[in-house]
């Protein structure tokens, strides 16, 4: 299920002259035997809205007097979440002659036209309050107190994400909770202005509407998210179109050759899911995504993750997780993925949360087994975002969940031609060529053809590969050799914290003759892959005048402030 919770108005919505039919209630009980919940947010107080309707425990929660108080039909307790109105307003208002009115444990109201006194007497006496309209009733609450703010600590205290809850009403004061929900829809009854603002105008007036729309959402669910609140925008094509990936896109299966902006598309990603409440969990091999914005980074180079600790974060805060495993073995990560996968399919059917993995380098975590169990995203897992220069080498039932590719470089038939094998999915005939800073999009069970999209930029500084280029090992091919200007020695550098130990070791004629031949340069441009850095020791490398101490100093200086890690303990003296 995406949709775990409907939200509901009471008079005018739910209830028609406070009477509501046993169609709705039956319609309602169907909704929550299907395992979801059932939120009523209302301006009513409590004793008023106990005569009315006496079932309420079809209810979680209650929020009442318009997002003031908490009522559980399971306990009867309350909780009230705002002060209660100051004594000397509701003297005043009575010695004013505003009747009829009564006074709630957070709220006053009374009804039109009486909010001129209203406003004239908190004016008078110097108070910071609030008044709301509900087809003709006034509410006088505490400043910032709306039925949205009510919604979304009763959802806190279920566990569910308001991404995830739909929400249904019809007046002025409905706007706000509204304006909050993964989905919102208007009975047929409502004003024309929410209709408008609503995502959903229903059929049906009052409970029939309600009833429309809980026999909706449990036959459509997810295909009822409208993009605008749950689509992640990757880019857009060549016509300008907008390309999304919405919560029935997944999972989704990001290819291509390195260095070619895999990584800065999926911290592009994350950032539209921040931006639209939708929450992420990414499980980082090679510290690419340790500063990540909008996330809450466990584990570093050097220390393990605490999968227990990524757990009760996720659950009790509700946050956007990176899971940094380079201080991991390879098989240990893969331990880690594992449970990761257990614990966050069963949040996710709990509380909707969270929304997004993604996993980078995903055919080292979950890769292609010979007669071994597979590692396939079970169901009701959040959708994924797996990243891979390795298609071919991720687990098959993986690669037949994949429901939409998104292929970087020159060549998007070279890294899609193992996946059509291995899905028997037919490639289309002609595949368009990426040009450089594009992306190709396929959907294919979609039968739509492969467009070219320019994607998205982060507005965050990626910084990327500090696990594979600060300590991991880029091979005897790719790494730099200190030879010297007559082949005297030969130490390969495997990695730049390599490269910083040996420069601390060799002698200065040796530094300043790859120095000044621009190899230090060259190596950070083609294999690193960091321009900036190349640019930095192309710099250092033309200041004549710079001794062999000062030019070591400046280059390894360069790097550590690039490519130091949280909490890495290499030795910093030697740096700087």
């Amino acid at each position: 299920m995406y949709f775990l919770a409907l939200a509901t108005d009471y008079d005018g919505t739910l209830a028609h002259d406070g009477v509501v039919t046993p169609e709705t209630r039956a319609a309602l009980q169907r909704f929550k035997a299907s395992g979801r919940h059932i939120i009523m947010v209302t301006g009513r107080q409590m004793p008023d809205l106990k005569a009315a309707f006496t079932d309420l425990s079809l209810f979680d929660v209650i929020v009442a007097e318009n997002g003031a108080l908490l009522y559980h039909p399971d306990t009867g307790a309350e909780h009230l979440l705002v002060p209660p109105p100051p004594a000397g307003l509701v003297a005043r208002l009575k010695a004013r002659g505003v009747t009829p009115m009564s006074v709630g444990r957070g709220i006053i109201a009374t009804w039109e036209p009486h909010e001129g006194t209203v406003l004239s007497v908190i004016h008078e006496l110097g108070l910071e309050m609030q008044i709301v309209f509900n087809k003709g009733a006034v509410m006088v609450l505490r400043p910032g107190t709306s039925k949205a703010t009510g919604l979304a600590t009763a959802l806190g205290g279920l566990g569910i994400s308001l991404k995830n809850t739909v929400g249904v009403g019809d007046a002025e004061n409905d706007h706000s909770f509204l304006a909050v929900c993964g989905l919102s829809a208007a009975v047929a009854n409502a004003l024309p202005p929410l209709k408008e603002s609503c995502d959903i105008t229903l059929t049906g007036r009052n409970g029939a509407g309600v009833a429309e729309l809980a026999e909706r959402v449990m036959a459509e669910d997810d295909a009822l998210a409208p993009p605008s609140r749950h689509g992640i925008m990757i880019g857009r094509d060549r016509d300008g179109t907008p390309r999304l990936l919405g919560p029935g896109d997944g999972q989704v299966l990001l290819v291509g050759p390195s260095g070619c902006g895999k990584s800065t598309l999926a911290t592009a990603l994350t950032e539209q899911m921040a931006d639209q409440g939708l929450s992420f969990c990414v499980l980082d091999p090679e510290g690419d995504y340790v500063e990540l914005q909008h996330a809450v980074c466990i584990g570093s180079a050097v220390a393990p993750p605490n999968v227990a600790d990524a757990g009760r974060l996720e659950r009790n805060m509700g946050v956007n997780l990176v899971i940094n495993t380079q201080a991991l073995t390879l098989a240990e990560r893969r331990r880690v993925f594992a449970r990761l996968l257990t614990d966050v399919t069963r949040l996710r059917e709990e509380t909707g949360r969270p929304h997004w993995l993604v996993l980078d380098e995903a055919h080292e975590i979950a890769p292609a087994r010979c007669g071994g169990p597979s590692t396939a995203l079970p169901s009701g897992a959040p959708n994924a975002l797996f990243v891979t220069m390795y298609p071919e080498m991720l687990d098959v039932e993986i690669l037949k969940s994949v429901r939409t590719v998104l292929a970087f470089g020159p060549s998007p038939a070279h890294f899609l031609a193992a996946f059509a094998d291995i899905t028997r999915t037919a490639l289309p005939p002609a595949l368009p060529v990426p040009a450089h800073g594009e992306l190709l999009f396929w959907q294919p069970a979609s039968g739509r053809p492969p467009t070219l999209v320019h994607p998205l930029p982060p507005r965050q500084h990626h910084r990327r590969h500090i696990g594979k280029y600060a300590t991991g090992d880029v091979g005897p091919w790719h790494s730099f050799y200190f030879r010297g200007r007559d082949n005297c020695i030969n130490r390969p550098a495997r990695n730049l914290y390599d490269f910083i130990d040996i420069s601390n070791d060799i002698d200065d004629a040796t530094w300043l003759y790859h120095l000044r031949a621009g190899d230090y340069a060259a190596w950070f441009r083609h294999v690193i892959r960091d321009e900036e850095l190349a640019l930095e020791a192309d710099s250092i490398a033309e200041d004549m005048e710079l001794s062999a101490r000062d030019s070591r100093r400046r280059v390894k200086r360069a790097i550590w402030q690039r490519y130091a890690a949280p909490c890495e303990t290499v030795t910093r003296a030697a740096i700087v």
